[in-house]
């Protein structure tokens, strides 16, 4: 596996060393639960560092400690945003939620979950980059809104949302807001003490963190109600134990993306997507400047993002695509058929997204594995002629 080139780190990434190293004394020594705090040292030192992890992860949003809980992951943070929300205010009459198309599945799916419940959903359309109107969303908001939620950044695309205004119009309207910066954080900055965001999904893999831990932010003062039952942990609001070395490794993984990492990596993506579009009949996915900086998802014309893939992993390079041959449900890219891409082009999308251990050499290696594959899938496609 040493010699796979990973360019899908908007799937999942490779756990930082680092982050591993903070991580065994939870595993090894230090292994007590939290609730243990009053009974004997062990349990205290966890205590310690379940609350340390949480006030260092807080403060990088510019929240207080008791306003973050610790999940499973963005899949429980974002059920829970919404779900949470839907219950603590059960009694308002003809319940209404707005979010976007594109979401990811956990908000989307959990969307239209309550919708079978009865509440009423408005999906947002977006524009041809993936952005929504902000007036429109303001059209939208009425006496019975009780939630906006909508990302941070998409998953697919990488397009950015003016999340800051979305926010302010929601304060002012009076409606709670949820935004899914899965993706985002902390890479793409953000300040809940500035910004009037309710509750935000996080999430730890996607930045070289642990699998299975994640986290929401809760604004003091937002109602919400916890939907699974069991104990008292995370506030009372997420019951079963706590993963205390999942929540130091994620602390750990959030101190260790920095700015000129950042920097690195879009000048990477960059220079990715000026040779990407000299392929001819491809085109960028997205906004062309207000998307995060690791992410490129380019279309190709005439050929399957499938058959790009499977190429592409016999030449050592693993990468994603929008066709609908890996998508569980057989059905194409919501997110390029929600921003006015037809069949054709969800099913010759190709997402590459960088990450840490990405080097320059990455970009010219698959970048030329790249055109040499499309250039023989096109001589061969039904779906067209070579240009």
């Amino acid at each position: 596996m040493e010699d796979v080139v990973y360019l899908d780190n908007g799937a999942t990434t490779r756990l930082d060393e680092r982050v591993l190293e903070v991580m065994k004394p939870y595993l090894f020594d230090t292994y007590a639960v939290a609730t243990s705090q009053f009974g004997y040292s062990l349990g205290i030192e966890a205590k310690d560092a379940l609350d340390g992890a949480r006030a260092s992860i807080a403060a990088a949003m510019g929240a207080a400690p008791e306003e973050f809980i610790f999940t499973s992951g963005s899949t429980e943070a974002s059920n829970l945003a919404l779900k949470g929300v839907a219950m603590a205010l059960a009694e308002k009459k003809d319940r209404h939620i707005i979010t976007t198309r594109i979401e990811d599945f956990p908000v989307l799916y959990s969307a239209r979950a309550l919708e079978k419940q009865g509440l009423q959903v408005t999906y947002l359309d977006v524009d041809q980059y993936g952005r929504i109107d902000v007036d429109q969303l303001g059209g939208a908001i009425t006496a019975q809104t009780i939630l906006v939620s909508v990302q941070t950044a998409n998953q697919e695309i990488g397009t950015v949302q003016d999340i800051g205004a979305v926010a302010q119009l929601c304060r002012e309207r009076g409606v709670l807001f949820h935004t899914d910066a899965a993706h985002s954080f902390p890479r793409v900055p953000v300040d809940v003490g500035q910004q009037p965001i309710d509750l935000m999904t996080v999430t730890a893999h996607l930045i070289h963190g642990p699998k299975g831990v994640g986290g929401l932010y809760i604004r003091e003062g937002t109602p919400l109600r916890k939907w699974m039952d069991g104990g008292f942990q995370e506030f009372n609001l997420r019951p079963g134990e706590e993963n205390i070395p999942g929540a130091v490794g994620f602390a750990k993984a959030v101190e260790l993306v920095t700015d000129e990492e950042t920097a690195r990596l879009q000048a990477m993506r960059d220079r990715l997507v000026e040779r990407l579009l000299k392929v001819p009949y491809s085109q960028v996915n997205g906004h062309p400047t207000l998307r995060l900086p690791l992410n490129a998802n380019i279309s190709f014309r005439f050929v399957e993002g499938e058959s790009i893939l499977l190429h592409l992993d016999m030449r050592g390079f693993a990468v994603s695509t929008g066709s609908a041959c890996f998508s569980r449900s057989l059905e194409a890219s919501h997110v390029i058929l929600g921003i006015g891409g037809n069949h054709e082009r969800a099913h010759g999308s190709v997402r590459f997204t960088l990450g840490r251990f990405n080097q320059d050499k990455d970009i010219d290696a698959v970048a030329d594995a790249l055109t040499e594959v499309i250039a023989r899938l096109r001589a061969i496609s039904p779906l067209g002629k070579e240009a």
